[in-house]
């Protein structure tokens, strides 16, 4: 592969080398898990290539007589991401590195490998089950081939292209794609069940992806306005013994000036926060906001977040 489609140089061999190849070799593991054993024997396509491969792998099924079970997913889903992956690369520019090529060859040899040896037999039978658990097996294992900086590939190489063409944000693309899937889902197997248990399979990968890749935050954000910004000021240094930044604001409707404090607390913090202001100034007005991470000098250390 030329050097030119890597999206960072790095040195080979290294630590941090080994380090992300190791995460994408157990994440498509995950991955190919969650498909075999628990989203693939239950029919529910949860958008993506291997959406697509999975209706294509049922409706296979007795068609060709070198495949009587139906055509194995790992290969057709290689044979989507594959071409996908030269055309994206031919009009997106060099944005596949060698590590998502690597993730998307893996995923399809360990996929049917598995199902080589499990068929079509899910693991459990309850369909909400296979739905929850197969979700946490893809979304983990997506979430840690995200952090080797790389993708599993698949629709969203399409929605990269539907981006450029129409000018749309990738993420809208992403979700009108994955929509797209999972009503062909439902077309194809006449089973009202597919969707809706595909959307569940869905909203539980976003969570564990967006929970492992951010980890469990509960700080949070606050933007306080108060004519009494010293006396804040000194209860939330010497009290709650939290830094804060100064913001210059300037009224809407009065126009006069303004200071802004923005700083981040702890719920406990907060509650004590919210009860030292309103003795203050009743008026003031609080904007809170959950943070998802917070890194820095009384935090999560970016340098460690980085190395991570």
């Amino acid at each position: 592969m030329a050097p030119s489609i890597l999206l960072k140089s790095e040195k080979i061999f290294s630590a941090r080398w080994f380090s992300d190849y190791l995460l994408v070799v157990v994440g498509t593991f995950l991955i190919s898990l969650g498909y075999v054993l628990f989203v693939n024997p239950n029919k529910i396509v949860p958008g993506g290539i291997y959406g697509i491969s999975i209706v294509i792998h049922h409706l296979s099924k007795g068609v060709f007589s070198w495949a009587p079970e139906g055509l194995p997913l790992g290969i057709t889903a290689l044979c989507f991401n594959i071409p996908l992956t030269i055309i994206g690369t031919r009009i997106l520019g060099p944005k596949f590195g060698a590590k998502t090529v690597t993730a998307f060859i893996l995923t399809s040899v360990y996929v049917d490998l598995i199902q080589y040896y499990n068929g079509d037999t899910p693991l459990v039978k309850d369909v909400l089950v296979s739905c929850i658990f197969g979700g946490l097996l893809i979304g983990l294992g997506v979430a840690m081939t995200f952090k080797a900086k790389a993708t599993s590939g698949g629709s969203d190489v399409i929605a990269m292209l539907l981006s450029k063409f129409l000018s749309r944000p990738i993420g809208q693309m992403m979700m009108i794609v994955d929509a797209c899937i999972v009503i062909i889902g439902f077309v194809a197997f006449a089973d009202w069940q597919v969707p809706l248990y595909s959307w569940i399979t869905i909203y539980v990968m976003g969570k564990v992806i967006d929970t492992a890749l951010h980890g469990f935050s509960y700080e949070k954000t606050l933007f306080i306005v108060s004519e009494k910004y010293e006396e804040i000021r000194e209860r939330l240094v010497y009290k709650i013994q939290r830094g804060g930044t100064f913001l210059q604001g300037e009224g809407m409707y009065s126009q006069a000036e303004k200071k802004i404090i923005f700083t981040v607390v702890s719920p406990r913090e907060l509650s004590m926060l919210q009860e030292y202001i309103h003795e203050i100034d009743p008026e003031a007005f609080i904007a809170v906001l959950d943070s998802y991470e917070i890194l820095g000098k009384g935090f999560k250390s970016l340098a460690t977040k980085v190395e991570k």
